[in-house]
């Protein structure tokens, strides 16, 4: 006959063996970025470029007004929030991300570049496609003609990475993202079309996976970021005169840390 010491030491132990086990891979950081000052759009007359009005058709009408297309170089929800800022860990390098980083993809539709903001990895793919035809024109029923060109920036200086003509509805390219010197650290991508002005584009180079694009109330969430103190930023190609604003946060395994993102 079994002790009761034995049969309480056998249940203890299938208990052991029961409960799950709690794994976490990093933390979170969530919050919210903000901007003080106003929002901004720059004016563009459509008639001045070519197709105007097929890109009268985009979707977005608040772009749009009469014969006037809207460049929103800051948007800014009532309390503050600052769309389109991109948050980023910036003191982790991971080759693992970079080697593997598919390619950042931006799509022309309706005369408009999208995103506006997002990131790249230097010297991995920067890939555009072309979805825009006009029925109404006979010269561009196959396609309207973009021209997708594009700016390594670093402060005042800029250098073309790729410059290419998309004729027809589903052209596409894929180019290497070409920061030198180190550029990549201080500078970001830059992406225009030498057709129609008021499509452009802006990305923040990264080195790992920890990063988010703020939504239309400035909020973001970046998930499974490891543990410890980090070095992150809050970037707007605009906002703030484009520079980055740097934190310090701390994250612990399974919690969430909270980052209140002022942009100045």
């Amino acid at each position: 006959m079994k002790s009761a010491l034995s049969v309480i030491l056998g249940v203890a132990a299938v208990a052991v063996v029961a409960a799950p086990l709690t794994s976490f891979a990093g933390g979170t950081i969530s919050g919210k970025v903000t901007f003080a000052g106003k929002a901004e759009q720059k004016e563009f007359l459509f008639s001045k470029f070519p197709n105007p009005k097929f890109c009268l058709q985009i979707p977005d009408k608040s772009k749009v007004d009469g014969d006037k297309r809207f460049l929103k170089q800051i948007e800014v929800s009532k309390d503050g929030g600052l769309k389109g800022a991109v948050v980023a860990v910036m003191d982790i390098e991971d080759k693992a991300f970079m080697d593997g980083y598919a390619g950042t993809e931006v799509v022309a539709a309706f005369c408009d570049f999208q995103p506006f903001t997002g990131i790249v990895v230097n010297t991995r793919p920067f890939k555009v496609e072309n979805t825009d035809a006009d029925a109404d024109d006979p010269k561009s029923v196959a396609g309207v003609l973009h021209n997708p060109h594009s700016f390594t920036v670093k402060g005042t200086t800029s250098a073309t990475g790729f410059n290419i003509g998309l004729a027809k509805k589903g052209d596409k390219l894929d180019k290497p993202v070409t920061f030198r010197g180190g550029a990549e650290k201080e500078g970001y991508y830059r992406l225009q079309c030498d057709q129609h002005e008021f499509m452009q584009g802006f990305f923040l180079p990264v080195t790992n996976a920890h990063f988010a694009v703020a939504k239309e109330d400035g909020s973001f969430e970046i998930k499974d970021v490891p543990a410890g103190k980090h070095k992150v930023i809050a970037w707007h190609p605009f906002a703030g005169k484009g520079k980055k604003t740097e934190f310090e946060i701390d994250v612990t395994d399974g919690g969430t840390a909270n980052l209140k993102a002022e942009v100045k």
